[in-house]
C-alpha cells in the first residue's frame, strides 16, 4: 500500500462557508480570524489547521438534513430517537 497525500482542500474556509449554513458564518469567521491572528507566532500554527478541521467537520454535520431536530431531541433527552450502539456500531458489544 502506497501513502496517499492528504487533501486539505476540505478544510479551505471558502469551502467550508460553502457548506455550512449561513446562521454560522458569523462564529466560523471569528474563530478563523483568532486562529490566523495566533498563527503569526509559529507554534501556533497548528491551532489553525485544528480549527479548520473542526469547522470543517461541523459543517458537514449542521448541513446534514434533519440536524436541528436530532439536536433538539438530545437536548431534551428524547432517547427514543437513539438508537442504542449496538445496533450501530458492529462489534459494539464485543468491545465492552
Amino acid at each position: 500500500m502506497t501513502a496517499q497525500p492528504v487533501d486539505r482542500s476540505a478544510e479551505d474556509p471558502e469551502q467550508i462557508l460553502a457548506v455550512l449554513p449561513q446562521r454560522w458564518h458569523e462564529q466560523f469567521l471569528h474563530d478563523y480570524h483568532q486562529a490566523l491572528d495566533a498563527a503569526h507566532e509559529v507554534w501556533r500554527f497548528q491551532h489553525l489547521r485544528d480549527v479548520l478541521h473542526l469547522w470543517h467537520l461541523r459543517a458537514v454535520a449542521y448541513s446534514s438534513p434533519g440536524f436541528d431536530e436530532r439536536m433538539q431531541a438530545a437536548r431534551q433527552g428524547a432517547a427514543e430517537k437513539f438508537l442504542p450502539a449496538e445496533q450501530v456500531i458492529p462489534g459494539w458489544s464485543d468491545r465492552q
